[in-house]
């Protein structure tokens, strides 16, 4: 008999996986535009706008139609997901996918920490390029570590008759192993690193905000750079508040309580779909692009332009704004 955490679990996912979807294309437009993909942070956020519309695709829509779909009236289980093939390269994607969501809110967190505590670091580390092989050398990482979760899983026949996609029996331990070792990689240690840098920044932006009292410097660099970590602030808070209730209850998964898991599990989905929401009202600029996109998109007088500091913000040619505000 369905429970009410099995009704949220079906009813609620696909609202999620909707608005996630149209969110992080939107979100992946805009910071692939030509004014937005001059910066590192941008590069960070379009790569986690993708990481996000991959797990949606691969992980989030799969697990709906496994155990959610056949509560929909007049539906049944989608048993083609359960078949060999399709069962190993669906959770080789998945795992890929939630890597790389949590390790790019880390290395957002990186590029920001580096630009708010060490600006004159800034423009040698955090730049466009550097940013590109970064996010490379995770998506290497992440297909390289994740390749043990095809080989040690497959498709058993259930007790009922129906294909099962699961731990290969012969490897069950070995599996539990390294799916502990990847719970506690995608969750706890960026927890700790996303926390510990978010407490420097903030520390340095209190700091920060008492010298401006002071000398009353306020420049567009500086309102900039504010912005973004205001993003990070959001997304890093918001990926704390629903990744932990999932992580621990999965941690405690093999006692009864398989209903809180549903509903842990549901709230865990919209980490996928609400950045796009934090960018809108936390991001002036990204507001600006957007209805730069979408509402001036063709009109000839319109000619959108960032202030001079915004597009030197991470450009070795702005080697003498950055001097001069260093100190910001």
């Amino acid at each position: 008999m369905p429970t009410t955490a099995f009704y949220f679990f079906t009813y609620f996912t696909p609202i999620i996986f909707a608005i996630g979807v149209v969110g992080n294309i939107i979100s992946l437009i805009v910071f692939l535009s030509k004014n937005m993909r001059k910066l590192s942070a941008s590069m960070y956020l379009a790569a986690l706008s993708t990481s996000d519309l991959l797990a949606l695709l691969f992980y989030v829509l799969p697990e709906w139609l496994k155990h959610g779909f056949s509560l929909v009236p007049g539906h049944q289980q989608a048993l083609f997901l359960q078949q060999n093939g399709t069962c190993q390269g669906l959770l080789y994607l998945q795992y890929i996918a939630r890597f790389l969501c949590s390790w790019f809110v880390v290395f957002f967190t990186i590029e920001r920490f580096i630009g708010v505590c060490f600006p004159l670091r800034r423009k040698d580390i955090c730049d466009p390029k550097s940013a590109s092989r970064v996010i490379l050398g995770a998506i290497v990482v992440a297909s390289s570590g994740c390749v043990f979760k095809p080989i040690l899983s497959g498709t058993f026949i259930a007790k009922n008759g129906d294909p099962v996609c699961t731990s290969n029996r012969d490897h069950q331990y070995l599996s539990f192993i390294l799916d502990s070792i990847f719970g506690v990689t995608i969750t706890f240690i960026p927890f700790v690193l996303i926390t510990i840098l978010n407490l420097l920044i903030i520390r340095k932006l209190v700091l920060r905000n008492k010298r401006h009292r002071k000398i009353r410097i306020v420049t567009e660099e500086s309102i900039i750079r504010l912005e973004f970590t205001f993003i990070l602030l959001a997304i890093s808070i918001c990926f704390v508040s629903l990744n932990l209730p999932y992580f621990a209850v999965w941690c405690k998964r093999y006692w009864k309580i398989k209903q809180i898991l549903y509903i842990t599990r549901t709230i865990f989905y919209i980490n996928y779909c609400i950045n796009f929401f934090l960018y809108s009202v936390t991001g002036a600029y990204f507001r600006k692009e957007l209805r730069h996109l979408f509402l001036n998109r063709g009109r000839n007088s319109y000619s959108y332009r960032y202030p001079r500091h915004y597009s030197a913000y991470l450009t070795r040619s702005s080697s003498q704004n950055t001097s001069k505000s260093s100190t910001l």
